[in-house]
């Protein structure tokens, strides 16, 4: 998973080891032979990371006076890892960070500013979002990689069994489907995640979200708010509508009922796409139904924007950091998203990397399109740890095991600790 959730806390000692020099040989940067840069890959260490290696690889061919330690660090452990290395000046000389990274580390001073670097020289070329969403404080600190947001995805054979040519386009429409399905088939018509990312779309459907950055309040217990956490609870009960799965493996388990036709959609991201073609459902990749995200009462639809951004670390020597930024630009060209897009299933970041040879691919071609409901993410270096009192709130209100009402004040309560100076 992409989420940014806060990770959990690593040994420090470990940390350091992990770590590279970050401008830190014992030539100090100054020999005459080739630099080596530091590079922590946060990817999938089994679907996507080989794709990165054998970049880098390409690059150090293309670049022979740069070499790159390629090093995968498992993604629930780098944010913490980065955040304990940075500090003691030690971290890796390019960070594949979750855009939610981005701006906290950035505010730490951890991150090298890339505006005006050849970094980001085809800045015109990306998604203006993504771009936005790279900054904090009006300088920007990363370069969008991959890119990503949640869709509802189906399979098509079950909804045509059960009558259904069209996805829904409200969360009303979704639950009546769902029954049709389980009236049809036998099979449950939709599973929810109790996971506070995959809440996002219920409150942006309303138009509100956790907290209003600009006018710095507080608004997960706001009308707006309540009225779209409703319809959310809503969605785990009713007929084809799966039970709350609370469990430390919800994920996985939902994931795997789709993928084996078990249920006939839920709302995921891309990041899946080579997942679903492995499962029996979707050997036939044109079965994957990809729409975007139902509607709240608003009448829009609206999804959380995620993804990753390279960034280049501050404390690196100049010499480290002309290598970083080189291999960044590198990485980030159309070439490389075009390959990585191939090879992983993944979403560029710029529209020159959307050729023919990559849209051929469903899972892309359906999830670019949904690309227009992504919601970009705030200037706001806490907005990402606000999922981590969710994920705690959240399983048990789907679950009965406490209420709406309760599990907002809970989370008003949470959030003003990690927002301070926010109103409520």
């Amino acid at each position: 998973m992409r989420r940014g959730i806060a990770a959990t806390a690593v040994v420090a000692s470990l940390a350091l080891a992990a770590t590279a020099c970050g401008g830190s040989d014992e030539d100090g940067g100054k020999a005459s032979g080739p630099v080596t840069i530091t590079w922590w890959d946060t990817s999938n260490a089994t679907n996507e990371a080989p794709t990165y290696k054998a970049l880098a690889k390409e690059f150090e061919k293309a670049n022979p006076g740069i070499k790159v330690k390629y090093t995968n660090v498992p993604f629930d452990q780098a944010q913490n890892k980065f955040d304990t290395a940075a500090g003691a000046s030690g971290a890796p000389d390019v960070l594949r960070a979750e855009v939610g990274w981005t701006p906290a580390f950035a505010k730490k001073s951890y991150l090298l500013p890339l505006d005006g670097t050849e970094a980001l020289a085809d800045q015109d070329k990306f998604q203006p979002s993504l771009i936005k969403q790279a900054q904090f404080d009006g300088k920007t600190y990363g370069v969008p990689l991959v890119t990503d947001t949640l869709a509802l995805v189906y399979n098509k054979a079950l909804f045509k069994k059960a009558g259904i040519n069209e996805a829904p386009t409200t969360w009303e429409e979704l639950k009546a489907d769902a029954a049709k399905v389980k009236d049809k088939t036998g099979v449950d018509g939709y599973w929810a995640s109790t996971a506070g990312y995959y809440a996002q779309p219920f409150l942006f459907g309303e138009g509100t979200d956790t907290v209003d950055a600009q006018g710095k309040k507080i608004t997960i217990s706001s009308a707006a708010a309540k009225k779209g956490l409703t319809t959310w609870k809503g969605m785990f009960d009713g007929k084809g509508l799966h039970k709350a799965d609370a469990t430390a493996d919800a994920y996985a388990h939902i994931q795997d009922a789709f993928v084996s036709g078990k249920v006939a959609a839920i709302i995921q991201g891309p990041w899946e796409i080579t997942n679903f073609y492995k499962g029996s459902a979707f050997k036939d990749k044109a079965n994957l139904g990809i729409a975007t995200v139902p509607a709240g009462s608003s009448g829009k639809a609206g999804a959380p924007t995620g993804g990753h951004n390279l960034s280049v670390y501050a404390g690196s020597d100049k010499a480290h950091q002309a290598a970083s930024l080189k291999f960044v630009k590198w990485m980030t060209s159309a070439k490389a998203q075009e390959q990585i897009a191939l090879k992983n299933s993944t979403l560029p970041t710029r529209e020159d990397a959307y050729t023919a040879k990559v849209t051929a691919d469903p899972g892309i071609a359906g999830y670019q399109k949904v690309l227009p409901a992504a919601q970009p993410r705030p200037e706001l270096p806490e907005y990402s740890s606000l999922w981590t009192p969710m994920d705690q709130e959240l399983p048990k209100v789907a679950t009965g095991k406490e209420s709406l009402d309760k599990g907002l004040g809970n989370l008003e309560t949470a959030f003003t600790k990690l927002v301070p100076g926010f109103t409520k």
